[in-house]
């Protein structure tokens, strides 16, 4: 099985234009697969949260001991 990735357009119409270049590499009158991934507002923000929580996970691990550290050269 081969896997293609590109953005399209959804048409006014609700319809999806595959780009020209790979419409000619479907093959003619078979069955295929298509997964549609959608962006969804939460998506906007999930690399915003994840970063916060890295974070805020990774001070919660420091401790004042962990001070001496900062002074290495």
């Amino acid at each position: 099985m081969r896997a293609y990735e590109f953005p399209v357009k959804v048409t006014p119409e609700g319809r999806i234009d595959l780009p020209a270049t790979f419409a000619e590499l479907l093959p003619r009158g078979q069955t295929i697969r298509v997964i549609v991934l959608v962006n969804e507002p939460a998506d906007v923000y999930e690399p915003t949260e994840w970063a916060r929580l890295t974070a805020d996970q990774f001070l919660a691990g420091y401790s004042d001991a962990d001070a001496i550290y900062d002074k290495v050269r």
